[in-house]
This record gives C-alpha cells, structure tokens and sequence, in this order.
C-alpha cells in the first residue's frame, strides 16, 4: 500500500520487500522479537531495509536443487534488485538491505 501511494507500481519492488521480510521472518526471527520494515525513496531509487535481531545469520545466495521448495528467495532479490547487501548494527542485530531503480515521478 505504501508503494502505491508514492505512485510506485513496480512489481520487481513487491517482490523484493515480499523476499525479504519473509527471510526476517523465516530465518532472523527470535521469540517476542519482531524486524522492523523500513522503505525509502531518494531521487529514483527506492531502498528496502529489513532489520531483525539474528545478526549471527548472515544471508547467503544459494543455489537449491531443482526439486527443492525453498532457498530462492535471495536468487530473485540478487535478479531484480540493483544492488543488495547486509549490515551489522547494534548487537545483536543486522540490516539486510536493496535498493531497485523506479522510475522518478511514477
């Protein structure tokens, strides 16, 4: 819903915030714990930030055998990102971050 009211119809951006918060919840969740979802847009470039607090599980692109129903999520983050990484913040968390070109004025 925020995409669309800053006028961003970017499926590519749908998709990364979808893999992303669902790696958060899948892999940095811990209990009574939550990851925050922050989203920016400067000049044409929308960033994606997802903190949560596992900041010993660094995420890692793999490379699924075919018949496998997980571990594509950052193959499609790396595909349709411009650039993606992670930060380490304060302990014990860590940011994983991407940041996709929209287009300005969308």
């Amino acid at each position: 819903e925020q995409l669309r009211s800053w006028g961003i119809l970017s499926d590519a951006a749908t998709h990364v915030i979808a893999e992303l918060a669902a790696n958060a919840a899948t892999h940095g969740r811990v209990p009574g714990r939550n990851f925050q979802l922050t989203l920016n847009v400067v000049g044409d470039t929308l960033r994606v930030e997802v903190t949560d607090t596992r900041r010993e599980c660094l995420p890692a692109t793999q490379h699924p055998c075919a018949e496998a129903e997980s571990g594509r999520g950052l193959l499609i983050v790396e595909a349709l990102a411009d650039r993606w990484g992670v930060s380490s913040d304060v302990v014990p968390r860590k940011t994983v971050w991407a940041e996709i070109t929209v287009p300005v004025g969308a």
